[in-house]
């Protein structure tokens, strides 16, 4: 797992997201927004880490596009998050690249997989 690039990337990620749902409950007292990117966010890397102990080629892909989707869902609610002013510009285009390049790599992974 400590070698796993999208596994410590999706991590990594869910610690960012986690703080900003801190914030974003303290600071901005938004709830509801928050609460779905927490979830969606923090769903992509127990998806992955799922889809490591996958029992079956067919689990694992199901596992890693569970992933992705959660990761297209967590980039709606970051842009969602952005577009009513909860989150500045400079916060949405950090933690929205990190997303981006999550999904990026889920996309490539779900598409060699299916391929082999």
């Amino acid at each position: 797992m400590e070698n796993n690039v999208i596994a410590n990337k999706s991590r990594t990620f869910a610690i960012r997201i986690i703080n900003l749902y801190k914030y974003l409950c303290a600071e901005k007292h938004e709830y509801i927004l928050s609460k779905q990117l927490l979830r969606a966010g923090t769903s992509i890397g127990a998806n992955i880490k799922e889809a490591i102990q996958a029992q079956s080629r067919n689990d694992f892909i199901s596992k890693m596009n569970i992933s992705l989707k959660e990761a297209s869902e967590t980039e709606y609610w970051l842009d969602l998050l952005y577009e009513t002013s909860y989150i500045s510009e400079k916060e949405f285009k950090s933690i929205a690249a990190d997303c981006n390049g999550i999904n990026k790599i889920l996309i490539s992974i779900v598409k060699t997989s299916k391929n082999n």
